[in-house]
């Protein structure tokens, strides 16, 4: 299997939540290891926004007022039933290996992370992991809109997160949920 790809960007701009650090590099590594540890493979791009931005975004896509943490929107698709080759341009077969996958966008707000970590996550370092463990799972389909997916979700999250962030388990204060939930 190919491996999965990731380019991930810090596209704040100079004032929005400048005392908050983001290390591209490592969460680009986390994300990767959660494609690849969910066997998927395909391109994702991880980006971290302003919290304006990612307000508008929720707005515009999701109906909600004001901003959010993360947002995640899958591309495409490979269906199932899809045959082990494809008909290219000029008739001939095509190994749908060939094809890049474009698995979809993660936008995070670090300035969102920051406002809610001490009651979430309890580090926003741990926010930061959860944050692009979550989108990264929407992406692969994975959702919370009833008790059983959430569960599912919940479960994958923290699996990813005790193997690929903190190498054991999850602290203490760590938290999935919001306060809200």
């Amino acid at each position: 299997m190919p491996e999965p790809t990731v380019v991930a960007d810090d596209a704040r701009s100079d004032t929005d939540s400048p005392d908050c650090a983001v290390d591209i590099g490592r969460w680009h590594d986390l994300a990767v290891a959660a494609l690849r540890t969910e066997g998927a493979a395909g391109e994702l791009t991880l980006t971290f926004i302003d919290r304006d931005e990612i307000a508008e975004l929720n707005e515009q896509y999701m109906d909600k007022s004001g901003p959010t943490d993360v947002l995640s929107f899958p591309l495409d698709e490979v269906p199932e039933d899809k045959p082990p080759e494809m008909v290219d341009g000029t008739g001939a077969g095509a190994d749908i290996g060939d094809i890049p996958v474009l698995l979809g966008d993660v936008v995070i707000s670090p300035a969102v992370a920051d406002a809610q970590f001490a009651e979430h996550a309890g580090t926003y370092d741990d926010e930061l992991a959860l944050l692009v463990v979550h989108g990264v799972l929407h992406i692969l389909g994975h959702d919370h809109q009833d008790d059983d997916e959430a569960a599912v979700m919940r479960a994958r999250e923290l699996a990813l997160l005790t193997e690929h962030h903190w190498g054991g388990p999850a602290p203490a204060a760590f938290r999935q949920l919001h306060a809200d939930d």
